[in-house]
């Protein structure tokens, strides 16, 4: 019998930094072609001024992880560890994230993914609607009307699709 990890959800810590480098650097979809354009000291404003993280840890280890930036209004990050997929962790720091920005902000959110990507499936599934193109990537928004329209038939505890 294989035994799941036990999940814990929390806010994220300048501690958790170095596990969300990993995680950032181990996905296979949305890949940065160059590992150092993000530092360390890129999490640091989310953490503390800008907006607001969430970690999921697996004993101790970080194995997702979700910012939103209230500043700009987006989604800075959403990610889980490739060996952690499918367990409704991407599902569960989705909600944590637009719980906190939409009680506390009332704009609409925006974010890209690169096109034909389980992401930007996973969004759809989620309420997000196409809006454009924000680069090379698909662009969506969420306002907070269709944010409370989807968020009671969303279920984060479903183990499909992170």
């Amino acid at each position: 019998m294989i035994q799941q990890p036990s999940l814990v959800f929390r806010p994220a810590l300048e501690s958790d930094i170095l596990g969300m480098q990993v995680v950032r650097n181990a996905v296979t979809e949305n890949r940065l072609s160059d590992p150092s354009v993000i530092q360390d000291s890129d999490y640091l404003p989310f953490i503390d001024s800008r907006g607001r993280g969430w970690v999921c840890t697996a004993n101790d280890t970080v194995v997702g992880f979700a910012f939103v930036d209230a500043v700009n209004r987006n989604v800075w990050a959403l990610f889980v560890h490739p060996e952690f997929e499918n367990m409704g962790i991407g599902k569960t720091l989705h909600q944590l994230m637009l719980d906190w920005y939409f009680f506390n902000h009332t704009g609409t959110l925006w974010l890209s993914t690169a096109p034909q990507t389980r992401a930007e499936r996973f969004y759809e599934l989620l309420g997000w609607e196409r809006t454009g193109i924000h680069g090379k990537e698909i662009k969506f928004e969420l306002s907070v009307e269709n944010w409370n329209a989807t968020r009671n038939r969303v279920r984060p505890d479903l183990p499909n699709g992170d």
